[in-house]
């Protein structure tokens, strides 16, 4: 038998029907919802506990069977495309939170948690966890992406937010690292270490996170501008005067659209447009509001709606996250590549409005929406259905990848590198940082199972 048959055979004895060879699953697990080609994985196995995803990394090390994990499947950059004749680990049924502790303000959770279903978890404790990227997207999946969303300008990202894991290691062994405190000087950083790392040095199946306390007050509000460039600079200047801003986000006139037609938003004109959420007492938070909306009239803002409405809010931060699904029903015969430029905040007004001036030459529709209070923003480029499209389109992206990179910045905020991303990694952090990368994954893989192919370009070492 070939080593993927042994694989196969081995496991099959253990898991039964958690293993599955079935076309239709295979085919569900083939891709992320990137643009990048799928791939069928030779089967999908279905694990529900820590012991268990160290029982297959074991047998597929033994036989050098590549693996890659899978969770919500909500990546855009080629996260979770299997590796050819590889295995796909769904750790979907992994949906236990094993602890809250309110009084220190943590939780410990399995990797197939949801942002969702453990902010329900916690809706009565007067706690919430604030990192929130768009979709169904698993704690495990976002811990191993270093993902973000809107309120990281104020929460920071799941590198913040995390405070230790439980990780299985190419080899079986399972690693506990980090803890509940909220700092230590002892070892090596081994948590941020695997933060970030897409699966390719271990995969995480438990998370300790960091909560907050849900704001005593919330208010949003909405402005309009004549000109893009306006709506940027206001973002600049607000993060540059310290105001404590909640979220803080940016669409251009076509995502304006593009939204006002899929999420119905009614009262609003096709222009750019910026969204806030202010969070705090009720003092603070009225403060907020007018230093806001003095910024906003010094940069040529159109009015300055705000309300401290629940429903007004949700309906409004439900219409930012389905931004993504508003452009691809802009356009229904395009598909959608998602860019995802970061840059400091004193270059954000120079990448975005040449960015802007990038696609207009381009010919291509790009709506632009961005998280601009931490600098990042994206595109989401349609790619039309012509034989020529994808090309152009990825030398659009190209373009504002290496834009936001001569200004400073990095190629991806938030979206991480997977596939899609891995040309960009030696301009960004040179040959030298590359190789040291190299050298961990073989230090923590020697027989390269874990997720190969991504993030690191073929050619390092």
């Amino acid at each position: 038998m070939s080593a993927l048959e042994c694989v196969l055979t081995e496991l099959a004895e253990i898991f039964g029907d958690r293993i599955s060879c079935s076309e239709a699953v295979r085919d569900h697990h083939s891709h992320g919802e990137g643009w990048q080609e799928g791939r069928l994985p030779a089967a999908v196995v279905f694990v529900e506990n820590t012991q268990e995803v160290s029982t297959v990394l074991k047998a597929c090390n033994q036989h050098g069977v590549p693996i890659v994990a899978f969770g919500g499947g909500t990546s855009l950059e080629g996260h979770v495309t299997p590796p050819e004749n590889g295995i796909s680990l769904d750790l979907s049924r992994m949906t236990q939170i094993l602890e809250v502790n309110g009084d220190d303000l943590d939780c410990r959770v399995e990797a197939g948690v949801t942002r969702h279903a453990l902010n329900a978890y916690l809706r009565d404790s007067g706690l919430f966890f604030p990192v929130d990227p768009g979709g169904e997207s698993t704690l495990g999946g976002m811990c191993a992406t270093r993902a973000s969303g809107t309120a990281a300008v104020r929460y920071g990202t799941m590198r913040e937010n995390t405070l230790g894991l439980t990780v299985v290691l190419a080899d079986g062994r399972i690693v506990r690292t980090g803890g509940r405190v909220r700092k230590s000087a002892t070892g090596y950083d081994l948590t941020r270490l695997f933060v970030g790392s897409e699966g390719t040095l271990g995969i995480i199946t438990e998370i300790q996170l960091r909560l907050h306390g849900l704001p005593e007050a919330i208010a949003t509000a909405v402005c309009q501008f004549e000109k893009l460039e306006d709506a940027v600079n206001t973002a600049v200047t607000t993060m540059q005067i310290g105001l404590p801003i909640g979220r803080m986000e940016l669409m251009d006139e076509v995502q304006m659209d593009a939204c006002i037609k899929y999420s119905k938003m009614a009262g609003y004109d096709v222009l750019p447009t910026m969204f806030f959420e202010f969070h705090g007492a009720p003092a603070a938070v009225k403060e907020q509001v007018e230093t806001m909306e003095a910024v906003v009239a010094d940069h040529n803002g159109k009015g300055f709606l705000w309300s401290n409405n629940p429903e007004d809010r949700n309906e409004l931060w439900k219409a930012r996250h389905s931004a993504f699904w508003a452009c691809l029903a802009y356009r229904p015969n395009h598909r959608g590549i998602a860019t995802d430029a970061v840059v400091p905040v004193s270059a954000l007004t120079e990448l975005i409005t040449g960015s802007k001036k990038d696609i207009e030459e381009s010919g291509l529709l790009a709506p632009i929406v961005g998280h601009v209070g931490d600098g990042n923003f994206h595109t989401v480029i349609l790619v039309p259905p012509e034989p020529d499209g994808l090309a152009r389109a990825l030398e659009l992206d190209r373009k504002i990848v290496n834009r936001a990179l001569s200004l400073g910045g990095a190629c991806s905020g938030e979206h991480g590198i997977g596939l899609g991303k891995k040309e960009f990694m030696e301009r960004e952090h040179g040959r030298d940082a590359l190789d040291i990368m190299r050298m961990l994954k073989i230090s923590f893989d020697p027989n390269n199972i874990l997720n190969p192919g991504k993030m690191l370009p073929d050619n390092v070492m």
